[in-house]
This record gives C-alpha cells, sequence and structure tokens, in this order.
C-alpha cells in the first residue's frame, strides 16, 4: 500500500464538509424553488449536528487514544483544528443565507417568523394566555448552585440559560436553565387568522420567564443548545446480551461528553464561559451564533400546505400495480423479474410482494433483514400478520441503526411479540444488507422469491432516496439466500455463494479481482473501463486499485456523492479517473459497479460503498443485474449521472469541487429531471398498456 503521508489521499472529514458544503450550495440557488432552499438548509444543519456527534467525537476520542494518523497524514488533533475553522465558516454561510436570503424571502410570501418585539399588543396578550395553559405545566425552571449540580440536558435540545441577580446576603450571581420541550412546536402560530406566521417558542417562553422565577431579578438570557458524543461503545464481555448491551449505550448517551456548546451571540462573555465552565466545553468548541438555534426548524415550514409555486412540481412514480392492485406479484416474478428502480419506479410493489406473502396459505416461511424503516411501517405490520398466522417469519434487525436505535428495539419486540424470530444483529457487525427471501409451496413443489436491494425497507424514504431493487425467483440467487439468511442465524461458516457476494466474507476481494481484471485488460491492450456509483469512497486498498487500474490505462468515472479520499487528476495515479458527485431533488443512494470486461459488461448492485466499515465491519450484499433490457437500464442511469450540467460538481486534484457547467451551445441537462421525463413516459404508456390490454411482458419490450 501507498505512504499514507504521500498526499495522494484526502482527509475523509474534510472531504464530508465540502459534501455539506455542496448540500448548503441548494439552498444558495436561486433556480430551486423556496421552500426546496428552505428544506437544504434544514439538511445542513442536521448533517452538522450528527457530524460532530460521531465524527469529531471520534476524533477526541482518537487523540486522548494516540492521535494517530489517518490516511492523508494528518493527525486526529490536526484534523481537529482543520475542522473546527471549516465548520466555523460553514455555519457563518449557513445563518447568512438563512437569516439574509430565505426568511426574507419568505416574508414576501406570507411566511414569517417574527420576533416578539414585533407582535402587536393584542397578539402578545393571546400568546401569553396561550403560554399560562399549554406552556407553563411543562415548563421546569432548574436553578444551580452548591447543592444543585448542573442538570443533563439531552441532546441538542433548545435551552434558555438565566443569569439572576445575587440573592440576598450573596454577591454571587446565579445560574439557572429552562428547556424548551420537546414536545410542543417551536413555530407557534402567532394567530389563527395569520396560519403562516409564527413566533418561536422559545421566545414565547423567554417573555414569560418572570412566571417562572417569580419575585426574582434577571439580569440576561440567551438560547444555548449541545450536542453529545453519540457513538455506541459494545463488546461481549460481563455477561449482557446483544440487546441489553445497546440499551445500556443508549442510557449511557444521554450522559455522553458535550462535543460543541452552540449559544446566541448576544450571549455575554460571562454566561458563556459559564456554561463553558459547567459543560466541559473548549473554547473551540463554542459556536456564537445570530439565532435561531437549531434550523432544523425549518422544515415545519416546509410542511406547510399550500405554496405549490415554492416547491418542486409533483412528481407520480410509475407503479406496476396501478392498474392492477391486485396483481398476483409471485406469478409476474415467475414469468421475469422485476427491476425497480425508486423514485422513479413506485415502492409499493415492494410492500406489496410481503403483504401478499403473509396472507397466502401457500407462503411457509418469511425470512427479511431490516436496517431503518418507518414509524407505522406496513412491511413489519404485513410481517406480524404472518408471523399471528403461524408463519414461519426470522427477522434480522440492526439494533444499532444511528438514532434508530430506540424504535428498532421497540418494533423488534412488537415482532417477537406476533411469534416472529427475531436476530437482534450480529455482534460486532451492523447488518446493512437488503433482502427479503419468500418460501413458497407450489404445485411444482418449493419455490423461493428474492427481493434485494441497494436501499432501506421504508417506503417513505423511497420517495426521497434514489436505490435499485430487484424482485427475482432465480434458483441460483435464491440458494444464495438461503445460505446468508442460514449463515447469520446458526453456526454455518461463510457461505459459497453462486450470484450474491457478502461482506465481511468475500465482497472486498470480490471487488479487488473485478478491478484487477480490467488493470490487466489494460495491460494487454484491450478496453478497459470501471464506472461506478456510491455514497463515499474511503478504502485505502480499493483506492490503491484504482490508482493502479488508472496507471495501466483503465477509464474510470466515479460518481461519489459524500465523501471522497481518492484524489483525481494525479499524474501516474489517476491521470484517468474522473469524480463527480450530484445533490439535488432526490438524495443519491443507490450503489451501482460496472466493469467493461472485453466488452462483456458485468453490472452490480450492492447495499455496501467503497468504505473499510462496509467492506470489513457490516453485513452487505452485492447482487449482479443480468437480465439485459436490466442491465441495459442499469447503465442507462449510471451513465447519464455523469453528463449533468445543472446539479453536478466535479472533484478536482486540490480536494475542491467545481460545478459543471454545459459546453458552448450544449443544451443544460440535468439528471435527476431527465430520468423523473423517462418515468412520466413510462408511466403515461403504463396507462396505454392498460387501455390495450398488453400483457407485462409484452409491456416490458416495449418500455
Amino acid at each position: 500500500m501507498m505512504d499514507p503521508a504521500s498526499a495522494v489521499f484526502f482527509n475523509r472529514e474534510l472531504s464530508w464538509l465540502a459534501f455539506n458544503e455542496r448540500v448548503l450550495a441548494q439552498a444558495f440557488d436561486g433556480a430551486t424553488p423556496l421552500l426546496e432552499r428552505v428544506k437544504f438548509a434544514a439538511i445542513a444543519a442536521s448533517n452538522l449536528d450528527e457530524f460532530f456527534m460521531v465524527r469529531v467525537a471520534a476524533l477526541k476520542r482518537a487523540v486522548e487514544e494516540g492521535d494517530a494518523p489517518d490516511l492523508a497524514g494528518m493527525p486526529a488533533s490536526q484534523q481537529l483544528v482543520a475542522i473546527g475553522k471549516g465548520t466555523q465558516r460553514f455555519v457563518a454561510s449557513l445563518y447568512d443565507v438563512t437569516r439574509n436570503t430565505l426568511i426574507p424571502k419568505l416574508a414576501k410570501h406570507g411566511i414569517r417568523i417574527v420576533a416578539w418585539d414585533d407582535v402587536q399588543p393584542h397578539d402578545q396578550a393571546a400568546l401569553r394566555t396561550m403560554f399560562r395553559e399549554s406552556v407553563l405545566p411543562v415548563l421546569t425552571p432548574l436553578a444551580i448552585d452548591i447543592s444543585r449540580p448542573f442538570p443533563l440536558l439531552s441532546s441538542l435540545s433548545v435551552n434558555l440559560a438565566l443569569l439572576l441577580a445575587p440573592a440576598a446576603g450573596s454577591d454571587q450571581r446565579r445560574l439557572a436553565i429552562v428547556q424548551v420541550p420537546t414536545g410542543l412546536s417551536r413555530l407557534v402560530r402567532l394567530t389563527p387568522g395569520e396560519a403562516t406566521t409564527f413566533v418561536l417558542l422559545e421566545d414565547v417562553i423567554r417573555a414569560n420567564l418572570g412566571e417562572l422565577f417569580t419575585g426574582q431579578q434577571i439580569l440576561e438570557t440567551a438560547v444555548m443548545r449541545l450536542a453529545r458524543d453519540a457513538e455506541m461503545e459494545i463488546d461481549d464481555e460481563g455477561g449482557w446480551t446483544h440487546l441489553e448491551q445497546v440499551e445500556r449505550e443508549l442510557r449511557r448517551r444521554r450522559r455522553s461528553d458535550v462535543v460543541r456548546l452552540e449559544i446566541e451571540e448576544s450571549a455575554s462573555a460571562d454566561l458563556q464561559e459559564l456554561l463553558r465552565e459547567q459543560l466541559d466545553v473548549l473554547p473551540e468548541d463554542v459556536f456564537t451564533v445570530p439565532g435561531p438555534l437549531d434550523l432544523r426548524v425549518l422544515s415545519g415550514l416546509t410542511e406547510l400546505p399550500g405554496f405549490p409555486e415554492l416547491r418542486d412540481p409533483p412528481f407520480q412514480p410509475v407503479n406496476l400495480l396501478e392498474d392492477q392492485p391486485d396483481l398476483d406479484l409471485f406469478a409476474l416474478v415467475d414469468d421475469h423479474d422485476v427491476l425497480l428502480h425508486h423514485p422513479y419506479d413506485s415502492f409499493d410493489p415492494v410492500v406489496a410482494l410481503v403483504a401478499q406473502a403473509a396472507d397466502d396459505p401457500d407462503v411457509l416461511a418469511i425470512k427479511h433483514t431490516l436496517y431503518r424503516t418507518s414509524t407505522g411501517s406496513p412491511i413489519i405490520a404485513s410481517l406480524q400478520r404472518a408471523a399471528e398466522q403461524n408463519k414461519h417469519v426470522t427477522v434480522l434487525v440492526e439494533l444499532t441503526a444511528r438514532f434508530d436505535e430506540e424504535r428498532n428495539i421497540q418494533w423488534a419486540r412488537a415482532l417477537e411479540a406476533a411469534g416472529a424470530h427475531v436476530i437482534y444483529g450480529v455482534l460486532g457487525y451492523k447488518t446493512h444488507a437488503k433482502i427479503c427471501l419468500i418460501v413458497k409451496r407450489t404445485p411444482a413443489g418449493i419455490r423461493r422469491y428474492v427481493h434485494v436491494g441497494t436501499g432501506n425497507y421504508n417506503e417513505r424514504t423511497a420517495r426521497l432516496y434514489t436505490d435499485f431493487g430487484l424482485i427475482t425467483s432465480s434458483a441460483a440467487i435464491a440458494e444464495d439466500a438461503t445460505r446468508f439468511f442460514s449463515t447469520l442465524t446458526g453456526y454455518s461458516d461463510p457461505p459459497r455463494l453462486k450470484k450474491l457476494a457478502m461482506a465481511p466474507t468475500g465482497l472486498r476481494q470480490r471487488f479487488l479481482k473485478l478491478i484487477a481484471r480490467e488493470q490487466r485488460r489494460a495491460e494487454t491492450g484491450q478496453p478497459a473501463e470501471i464506472v461506478a456509483k456510491m455514497n463515499s469512497l474511503v478504502d485505502a486498498e480499493i483506492i490503491d486499485a484504482l490508482y493502479r487500474a488508472a496507471g495501466a490505462g483503465v477509464r474510470i468515472q466515479l460518481n461519489v456523492r459524500g465523501i471522497c479520499a481518492l484524489r483525481p487528476g494525479l499524474p501516474g495515479f489517476a491521470d484517468n479517473i474522473e469524480v463527480v458527485s450530484v445533490v439535488d431533488r432526490f438524495l443519491e443512494h443507490s450503489r451501482i459497479y460496472f466493469f467493461l470486461n472485453g466488452g462483456e459488461s458485468e453490472v452490480y448492485l450492492a447495499s455496501a460503498d467503497w468504505m473499510t466499515r462496509n467492506l470489513d465491519k457490516r453485513v452487505e450484499l452485492m447482487f449482479p443485474v443480468e437480465d439485459p433490457s436490466h442491465k441495459n437500464r442499469v447503465i442507462h442511469v449510471l451513465r447519464a449521472m455523469f453528463l449533468d450540467t445543472v446539479k453536478s460538481s466535479r472533484l478536482a486534484p486540490d480536494g475542491s469541487y467545481h460545478p459543471r457547467q454545459p459546453s458552448p451551445g450544449e443544451a443544460p441537462f440535468r439528471v435527476q429531471q431527465f430520468l423523473q421525463d423517462e418515468a412520466q413516459r413510462a408511466l403515461a404508456f403504463a396507462r396505454q398498456r392498460a387501455a390495450m390490454r398488453l400483457t407485462p411482458r409484452e409491456a416490458g419490450r416495449q418500455r
């Protein structure tokens, strides 16, 4: 492997910050509808929260454990300095666009967030009544002194910090905290008649603090918020079950170290210092902002009804069930495989497949992995129903899907109560694979049906994330799926798979062999090409293999949405490597891997990125796309990703990203809009097909 200090790798944390800057850039884009710009600002703010709770927290621990350098040769302490400077600039940019552009533009359309002092007296009176009736009973003022230590504030909660005048006979100013209730909306409607004018809940509370601190002199108040280390430390010692360890770590997370403190910029130096001392926060971890804190609150504005002119045009995905809601999916898949590209294709067939399996008396067993799913998930409801009907239901639940742990525990227990056999993950590895296996009795004997995909079993995010899924009755894939589940639930050795590739047992080597094969073809003068799409690329061994392949003459195109540690364009290493990133209406989430293979192209879809954690520390699956029409469709989508000149950026050798512009005379090309337009044409044809009563196979050939 190359020397990590040789500057052939980018630092992953700074690469992530560059990604979040691309997200925030959508909030600056005047061509994007206003409420969509607001949505991107809220997403960028939420992303930054998670970055601090996970990545910055990990770096702080790394400093304590030896300050080892990363692939780019940067010690953890140096990374923290660079991150501090970068995030301070990012926060300044985030508040600049929010306060100076987005909020004023919203006001012009009648959507307003107003300060308490700007509220008319009669409206203030109504808000005071609301405060006494609905807010005051929920609040708990927390005084801080020798006998009452600083309260355990939950991560990401919004709080009011107060400085109070000294008590009689003392010269010590006093500190108090009031936590803004998380169960109440932060967006308080001014009056029913002005349904889109709001006051922030913390401003209402601040204006009425006298009712909480009767007879006390309040010298100063400031809104503050903290983020805590959210990493889990799971081990196999102490006799705890995996479920018990996760629950224990969730409790520990509430008391974990503070990694960032946000406070209003109007707060005095004295108040800031008091809070820093109480929370044990370093000066560089304090962010003073002009407010409002926690810009995730903007998401509430994007959910307001109406305002179609401020949103992306509505989009209706293609749904093969549209004209046949009772279509027998098992019969359909007996006839031919079904490839779905979400959100352009509806996720409904996947939901319907599990529902039909639950209710079909000939279905004997359902085996399913679940990583993240929706509240009130219809898939979980179907699995519960199947278990209650005495079908053999096995669900492998990943308890440690970050920030979904508590929800996963709740519905895993609900599945157990229904009679399902629940496997609480694989100790030491996150189960990130997306697969469902259905075993059915048919007149011809036992038959197995498989859904395998790149995204989660979540019908809500399937409308927002781009992912591929395949429904098949392929005997070879079904045999692999059976071996996969047997390995995870029993004591089997790593499975020998025919079609699927599994991490952590063989996926890394499979990728390396595929890359090396293209390299050998290039070395013998044959055309050689690798085209891949993923969320992140940070694995050193994979990057080294790509560098060697590029050096041999392999043409490599990489569509990497987020983090990229590979440095394109380096002479001798990456002359033939292009890296682009697309950030648009839908979150690019699918993982596609194409290898030219001397003209006998191979296409794979996977749940795994080219990250060390995916290849070595997670249970992942990659599956081939072999049907010629399906393969052509995936290649068509993949190549189109590199044509975007509207929402795409190109990575330069110095680590900067530059928006791609159309060449002179070239029409702008926006890949997601292009795919939406194709989907609409397919939808129109599907309706025409229904009218003409064509069979699904006939329609598939015409599409």
